[in-house]
This record gives C-alpha cells, structure tokens and sequence, in this order.
C-alpha cells in the first residue's frame, strides 16, 4: 500500500509517498508550485494537473491531507482552502480514498506532542523514514508526515476493529 500525504497551498503544496512497508519507506516527496501572479483560475488547474500527473505516476492507494487551518489571516486560510478542495478533486478523480487530519494529530501521531515545533516534526519524519537528513522544502516534509500519520491511525483502527 502507498499512501500519498498532501500539505495544501495555493502558492506551494507539498505531496509525500510512503509504503506501507516495514519500516516506512519514503518513495518520493517533492512541492508543486504555482505563480503568485497567474490568475486563481489557471493556478487552482495547474494544482490540479499537477497532483494527478503524481497521482498517475506513483498510483498509490490512498490519500490524506491535512485539514485546514483557519488562523488570524482569513485571506491566507481562503487561498489553502481552495487549494484544498483540489487536491480532494485530484484524489477523488483518481478513485482514492481521502482521510483529513488536523496540524495537531499529524504532529502527534509523528513526534508523540501534538505541539511540536515543526523542526522536530521533520527530524522525526526522517527518523522514522530512514532518511539522513529531513526532507526539504519543509512543504515535502510536512507532507511525508501526513502519510506517516495515515499509516499509523489506519494501523490503530485496523486493531481497534479487529478486537471488538
């Protein structure tokens, strides 16, 4: 099983793929950027393309992304939204499941904090993958810990649901 991680933006999305394997594998992480000063329209397609050029090349078997975030600057929480509501798009399309996450149960289920600082979440998403060093852009890494959070809540419920 490979599960695609997705960290929403408008300007910068992060994606991740992990396998389901033992341990986790990290298969590729990358960002897919779009330019600030192209129409929202041509923006939100390019996103779009983009995600399922990954989605058809990685063909993994289910995705999660995280959940939005609305902090002090509606403006910026709008723009994730959208961005969002795309990549659920791209992923649907695709046929793929989709599980959100909050910012706090992705760092909780990576570091065991759901207050960590985002530099310990990448140094635990590289611990955990194998990695040398932590995956950049931080949009990458993020990414690679959503996967890492699907994985293991999708462990969990599979136990929980195998011992009830």
């Amino acid at each position: 099983m490979f599960v695609l991680g997705i960290d929403p933006g408008l300007s910068v999305t992060g994606y991740g793929i992990v396998a389901a394997s033992r341990p986790l594998q990290a298969l590729a992480a990358g960002v897919v950027r779009t330019d600030p000063r192209a129409p929202l329209s041509q923006r939100l397609v390019e996103l779009f393309d983009d995600l399922s050029a990954v989605i058809a090349e990685f063909g993994p078997t289910e995705a999660a992304i995280e959940e939005v975030f609305v902090n002090r600057n509606l403006q910026t929480a709008t723009a994730v939204g959208r961005a969002s509501g795309v990549a659920i798009l791209a992923v649907a399309r695709a046929g793929l499941r989709v599980t959100e996450y909050t910012p706090s149960a992705v760092k909780l289920a990576v570091t065991g904090y759901g207050d960590a600082p985002k530099d310990q979440v990448q140094a635990m998403v590289a611990r955990r993958l194998g990695m040398t060093e932590a995956p950049k852009p931080a949009d990458a890494a993020d990414a690679l810990a959503i996967a890492v959070c699907h994985l293991q809540s999708t462990g969990l419920r599979r136990l929980i649901g195998e011992r009830t």
